[in-house]
């Protein structure tokens, strides 16, 4: 198995934030800036999958803001019957917890994605899980470009609300916070290579 991780949009380059809005300025709490988050999970997650000895490729470890279809092409020069791909995200537009997504239809991503919702429960019990159970399981089904032209599976991670005061305190602009964020992806990437891969 091997897990292709995506920090959606761009970091910090100079102080210099690289993607146009995706970012939040709580004032004096400070500013929190999705591209920075992204990459700091999948660095932890990076860390952890090293130490575990599990296969993986950061497919946009740049700090610049890469496009879609370089990403794209980045995930498709891999086996796709031996990857799936993680996008790591924060989430906006009102709101609390965790969702994660798939492309529309039934798919090897819709098992990888309730992997994700379930680890995520067992790490924030008290936090909200945003499901979509239309379908019969719990992810939310959008054409993002990412998830639809990627031909391994694919799942993308919304990680908290940037504008929700609540979920910056207590979480995303936190060490520990940031920490159990880690932890999840990293204990879902384990269950999926020991009962999907």
């Amino acid at each position: 198995m091997l897990v292709l991780l995506d920090n959606g949009h761009g970091g910090l380059i100079n102080g210099v934030y690289q993607t146009s809005g995706k970012q939040k300025d709580w004032g004096p709490q400070g500013v929190f800036y999705e591209g920075e988050f992204n990459r700091a999970i999948v660095n932890g997650i990076i860390e952890a999958l090293t130490r575990l000895g599990i296969r993986y490729v950061n497919i946009t470890p740049e700090y610049r803001d890469v496009t879609l279809q370089t990403r794209v092409n980045r995930a498709n020069r891999y086996n796709f019957k031996d990857a799936f791909l993680v996008s790591v995200h924060a989430n906006a537009g009102g709101g609390s917890g965790f969702e994660v997504y798939t492309s529309p239809g039934e798919t090897k991503s819709d098992a990888i994605a309730t992997v994700f919702g379930d680890a995520f429960q067992s790490e924030f019990p008290k936090e909200i899980l945003r499901h979509d159970f239309s379908d019969f399981d719990l992810d939310k089904e959008r054409r993002f470009f990412l998830l639809r032209k990627t031909k391994m599976p694919a799942v993308l991670t919304e990680n908290f609300f940037m504008d929700s005061l609540k979920d910056f305190q207590s979480i995303l602009n936190t060490k520990e916070g940031r920490e159990r964020i880690v932890k999840y992806h990293v204990n879902a990437i384990t269950r999926i290579q020991n009962q999907i891969f």
